[in-house]
């Protein structure tokens, strides 16, 4: 009778197994229940269709304008509040990963680079029409040939010249990058060890981009290849607060949290896919979640994200009070990650043959999770950051 009773009204399908959101403020709590609401809405309806196109789902935007979800990011203290810019990061996830990285790249990198080494003209200028979402931001970093290499082998070069700058070189993988409004270009200067930052305006006519297009992961980001030829950017362009690649490494430390949570919402959205898939999906007579080797695949995914879930919230409330460590937001990144993917291999083992399909959920989330797998850091790169710290020697080549 128990179990009759059982398959008649199932349990909730909750991933959040330990009750970690109920550790959430008032605030954190609804600023995460309203954007798992725009994404529903939203974006859960078009998603696989942009996912197939290659488009980017732009009523997202338009969503988030009525919202005020920025609002009080980066006025007082240089960074957003670390746990609400978490929960939106994960929610986003969950449904779309590429909306994620869009969010990530737009209120995190160019944002808080603005934030954090701009000037107040620049702050004033920028930061409240990107809050607003009338303007949006990029992060010009990763390069054609440089990608873990960045803090020793950058290509992009700037050279001062007279009341200006001049730009060459290419950047790659460039998120927004087709439709944005301005750009965070970073570039080796022409001192030993120079690293500089600077606003690059898409209206520039030396500003040129190409949407990168073939993706097997996070096809809603529109990614693009940017080159720079000659680009002549003013003065007042130029972040007087970034001058080594130190000032880069303090902006990509919050981003690299800000991933971790990423793997957190796409391995939740995978478990939940598979949950349904289970209760619904019947073969010899009943639903396969009835069976021990169905159950012992949902057992896993729901322990890897109730120990990721864990990792994050812990790591980004030691953002909040000033104690983490590079160190710490890379294990947060390598562990969940990692989990990440194995979560999403198994919703997708889980539903057979149509795991391979987009209706069914699972299918793009395994593929997105490639991405958050390689980027911000990859496995290796954070692993030796983790490492080092344990040891007290680098591994470093």
């Amino acid at each position: 009778m128990a179990n009759d009773a059982l398959r008649r009204t199932p349990p909730p399908i909750d991933p959040d197994f330990y009750g970690w959101f109920s550790t959430l403020t008032e605030e954190e709590s609804a600023t995460r229940l309203a954007v798992r609401r725009v994404m529903e809405e939203v974006v859960a309806p078009v998603v696989n269709a942009c996912w197939q196109a290659e488009e980017f789902p732009h009523a997202l935007r338009a969503a988030f304008r009525g919202m005020d979800l920025l609002d009080g990011w980066y006025h007082d203290v240089p960074g957003p509040p670390a746990v609400a810019r978490a929960v939106i990061s994960m929610e986003m996830a969950r449904v779309d990963p590429g909306s994620a990285s869009f969010f990530g790249v737009h209120a995190g990198l160019c944002m808080g680079s603005i934030a954090l080494a701009g000037s107040d003209a620049q702050k004033a200028e920028w930061l409240p029409a990107l809050r607003r979402w009338e303007k949006v931001g990029a992060f010009g970093l990763t390069e054609p040939d440089v990608g873990s290499g960045t803090a020793g082998g950058l290509t992009m070069r700037c050279r001062r010249d007279g009341d200006g700058w001049v730009l060459d070189g290419q950047k790659k993988w460039i998120g927004n990058a087709t439709f944005a409004d301005v750009v965070v270009i970073w570039a080796r200067g022409e001192e030993p060890g120079a690293v500089h930052g600077f606003l690059v305006r898409t209206e520039n006519p030396d500003y040129a981009v190409e949407k990168i297009t073939g993706k097997i992961a996070q096809r809603t980001v529109q990614s693009g290849l940017i080159t720079l030829d000659g680009c002549r950017v003013p003065e007042s362009d130029r972040l007087p607060g970034a001058n080594t690649f130190k000032d880069v490494a303090r902006i990509l430390r919050v981003g690299r949290a800000g991933v971790a949570w990423q793997a957190v919402g796409c391995a939740m959205g995978a478990y939940e896919h598979a949950v349904r898939y289970a209760r619904e999906r019947e073969q010899f007579g009943r639903p396969i979640g009835g069976f021990q080797l169905i159950q012992q695949k949902l057992v896993t995914m729901l322990g890897n994200i109730t120990a990721m879930l864990g990792m994050a919230l812990r790591v980004t409330r030691m953002q909040e009070d000033g104690t983490q460590r590079d160190e710490h937001s890379a294990l947060a990144k390598q562990f969940c990650a990692a989990k990440c993917r194995e979560t999403v291999a198994l919703a997708r083992d889980l539903m057979g043959g149509n795991g391979i399909l987009l209706e069914h959920g699972a299918a793009r989330l395994f593929a997105d999770a490639e991405a958050i797998y390689s980027y911000e850091g990859t496995n290796e790169m954070n692993t030796l950051i983790v490492g080092r710290a344990i040891t007290g020697l680098s591994a470093f080549v």
